[in-house]
């Protein structure tokens, strides 16, 4: 660090707008009076002192002093090279200014203390790397002015201090840059601070540089293809003459079209207003390819087309039915939109109101559960079009409502080009992540949405690049969507919500069965009869190797075992036809991944020891078993005080809290041992810590959890739970029941425990499912331990876990 010294008095030489650093020699005018008076009174000092007259050099940046100056001395007083009067003052070293005192002649004088800035040696690692680079910028720099005489000057420069005043000379540092670097004593600080300045320069020269080079490439090449168009144009025109055609006659050609299509009246007014403007631009003017490309569009789309549906209801159910195992509540939602139509139809009710019989549906779910699929599922049983619209990461308004035709290169907006890709103006269209659409300063594309997905004023829709109106209230719009919470709420209100929770073990096999089976047996280059698989091996496959709320990765299993039966059967290893069986598994694609705890050695289950619990929970893959690990700190090296790990939310957070609160104040009447709790810290823990939780469905776990950890008393392994608690001990509803119990299923749970008022939601749940389960409902946190621990044993006191 920079030490100070004995305080000096010097008189005040004020740098307007320019900044002196130690180690320049810079010539100041004389005619100033400040600059006179200040040189006159060092020089009058200096008659009864040894050495040079000295001043101290301060900048003044907009009439303020800076608190850092520089001891300079007059070197030479004579005149300039303009013949006016001047001084050459070169800069000694940093002074700390002080309070003014006073001193002969007119200027201002004031205390300051002179500036220790000497590196200790040899010098850090560093340091000297640091040297290195500021040389080698600031010789980069010099070579690309052409100052070759200064490169060496630099080169020769050791002392870290002077190495980073001498940037000082820099033209292209900024007054306060320069004061940056005076008030800043620390020499490394300095260097460091010169040395990101240099770089930061060299930085913007480069652009600069590659800006005018493109730009100067772009110049020539424009007047290049403007020289080379123009005479394509006079050959064109050659061309027309020698064949007797006449200029204009492609507007003309634009005229016919538009009168011989079938367009809207609107839409025909506007389309023929567009080919007078065409008529009257010149070919020159860059409107006639905007009007050109817009008249294409207009007459591109399907205004009057439209499919018909095919009301064969039974038909309808039965291609539904072939294509996707499951999902009976979208089914029924499209066989109900069907039966409707049809009977509207025979009925002459197929447009009341100007609007037509759509359908704007959201299938929320996880991945992997056939949302996209299904989409093309429901055109086909309709008997209509389809077209898929990708909005995952879409952040651009425009994307959905067309650009502005002022725009270079605009274009409508997706809805637009999904009709006039279908060909029809009644496609099913599926608006596929609809939940990924993000928002930020080129617009809001939910917003956009709110429109398009409102069957009252979508039958009105205008796109930015179209400006007429486009009837959408005969399309079917199906969104899907991982995590409805991510959808806007005005958005999600317009839509019919279809929830997809995933599908049960038996639901699995038939899918595996039936339609993923055969379609990687195709991809494998494999015949039906060359392998076959079990029932077994595919239920294995469902429930050992993948545990998912869809089939994605039990299909990836599929592909993968046939794989391996294909390279064997070509390597002479294996004779076809073959038939996997559940024992072949592990020899062909190894161990399983997902063993259900139920199956494992009762000494290696989580639940094995008191403190852990198993919950429930819901993510966005669906729902998932979730594991609440508590242990109590040793008095004499924990401090007390509840610790939670795992990456926890506010919501989940709140309710430790609470489930602690009701352990210490209801305790004792459960018999336990509630004075560890105020003693000792508490810690509880939900693996995996990499992925974040929350929500308040773990309530009852966590409790469970900590009356373990405080009784001695195991949790039972076949029991999961999920429900919310309140500070009296109530077990309150939570949400995504369904989808809990079709993961507590997957995990080989036979015991489970919900919320009383979550009853009504039972309903929802596959019987099959319901028959394996034992469903316990319950309205208080006693309820739940009486079902959830294990009995006491008799003899010596359970060990407590401690954590380290």
């Amino acid at each position: 660090m920079a030490a100070e010294s004995t305080p000096l008095a010097l008189p005040v030489l004020p740098l307007d707008d320019e900044v002196v650093l130690p180690g320049m020699v810079v010539p100041l005018d004389l005619s100033d009076s400040e600059v006179r008076a200040a040189v006159e009174a060092a020089q009058a000092a200096a008659r009864n002192e040894p050495g040079k007259p000295r001043v101290l050099l301060v900048p003044r940046v907009d009439g303020t002093y800076a608190g850092t100056g520089v001891l300079g001395t007059v070197e030479q007083v004579g005149r300039l090279a303009d013949g006016d009067p001047g001084a050459l003052i070169r800069g000694r070293g940093r002074v700390r200014i002080g309070a003014g005192t006073t001193g002969p002649g007119a200027a201002l004088w004031v205390e300051g203390t002179r500036i220790d800035e000497t590196v200790p040696e040899p010098l850090p690692g560093q340091v000297t790397e640091l040297v290195k680079e500021y040389k080698a910028l600031a010789t980069a720099w010099l070579r690309k002015r052409g100052a070759w005489q200064v490169v060496d000057r630099v080169q020769a420069i050791d002392d870290v201090s002077a190495l980073a005043d001498n940037s000082g000379y820099s033209p292209f540092l900024t007054t306060e840059q320069k004061v940056a670097l005076l008030e800043t004593t620390d020499p490394v600080a300095r260097l460091k601070l010169a040395t990101q300045q240099l770089r930061d320069h060299l930085a913007e020269q480069d652009v600069a540089e590659s800006i005018a080079k493109d730009v100067q490439e772009g110049v020539d090449k424009q007047q290049r293809e403007f020289l080379l168009r123009r005479q394509l144009e006079a050959v064109r025109k050659e061309l027309r003459e020698l064949n007797g055609e006449k200029d204009g006659e492609e507007s003309d050609d634009y005229r016919a079209r538009v009168e011989a299509a079938d367009l809207p009246e609107k839409v025909r007014e506007a389309a023929l207003k567009e080919v007078d403007k065409l008529e009257r631009s010149s070919d020159q003017s860059p409107e006639g390819s905007w009007i050109r490309t817009w008249l294409d569009t207009v007459l591109e789309m399907p205004w009057n087309e439209r499919t018909e549906d095919a009301y064969d209801i039974r038909g309808a159910q039965d291609v539904l039915d072939a294509e996707h195992a499951g999902l009976q509540d979208v089914k029924e939602r499209i066989i109900e939109y069907l039966a409707v139509r049809k009977r509207r139809s025979e009925r002459g009710l197929g447009v009341v109101g100007g609007r037509r019989g759509g359908a704007v549906l959201a299938l929320v779910g996880p991945p992997g559960v056939g949302k996209t699929s299904l989409g093309e599922s429901v055109a086909h049983a309709m008997g209509r079009k389809f077209v898929r619209v990708a909005l995952g990461g879409v952040r651009d308004e425009a994307e959905i409502r067309g650009h502005r035709r002022t725009y270079v290169g605009a274009l409508p907006g997706r809805i637009v080009r999904a009709v006039k890709e279908a060909g029809s103006m009644n496609p099913v269209v599926l608006l596929d992540e609809i939940d990924k659409v993000g928002s930020d300063f080129r617009g809001d594309p939910a917003a956009a949405l709110l429109e398009v997905l409102d069957p009252a004023q979508n039958h009105t829709f205008r796109d930015h690049y179209l400006e007429v109106e486009l009837d959408l209230s005969d399309v079917v719009f199906l969104a899907t969507a991982n995590v409805l919470e991510a959808i806007p709420e005005a958005l999600a209100d317009r839509m019919e919500i279809v929830r997809l929770d995933g599908y049960t073990e038996d639901e699995k096999v038939v899918i595996g069965r039936d339609h993923l089976l055969p379609r990687q047996l195709e991809r494998a280059g494999l015949g039906k009869d060359e392998v076959t698989l079990e029932e077994g091996a595919l239920r294995k496959l469902a429930g050992e190797y993948t545990r998912e709320a869809g089939v994605r990765n039990l299909e990836r299993s599929i592909a993968r075992l046939l794989r391996k039966v294909a390279a064997q059967h070509e390597l002479g290893e294996r004779e076809l036809p073959f038939t996997v069986t559940e024992g072949d598994l592990r020899a062909l694609i190894g161990r399983p991944h997902h063993v259900p705890e139920s199956a494992q050695d009762p000494a290696e289950r989580r639940t094995s020891v008191p403190g852990v619990a198993t919950g429930l929970a819901v993510t966005g893959a669906g729902g998932d078993v979730l594991y609440v690990e508590a242990s109590l700190a040793d008095p004499e090296t924990g401090a007390a005080g509840l610790t939670l790990t795992g990456q926890l939310g506010d919501v989940m957070k709140e309710s430790a809290q609470i489930a602690l609160s009701f352990l210490r104040s209801h305790g004792a009447e459960l018999e336990l041992p509630v004075g560890d709790l105020k003693d000792r810290g508490v810690h509880i823990h939900f693996p995996a810590g990499a992925v974040p939780k929350d929500g308040p469905s773990a309530g009852i776990t966590m409790t469970t959890a900590l009356a373990s950890l405080l009784s001695g008393r195991l949790v039972r392994t076949d029991v999961a739970m999920t429900g919310e608690v309140s500070l009296t001990g109530r077990v309150l509803p939570i949400g995504g029941v369904k989808q809990k119990l079709l993961a507590a299923h997957r995990a080989g749970v036979t015991t489970v425990i919900i919320p009383k008022r979550n009853e009504p939601d039972l309903d929802d749940v596959p019987e099959e499912v319901l028959d394996k389960l034992d469903v316990h409902t319950v309205t208080d946190v006693r309820q739940v331990l009486e079902l959830a621990l294990s009995p006491a044993t008799d003899g010596a006191a359970p060990e407590v876990p401690v954590a380290a």
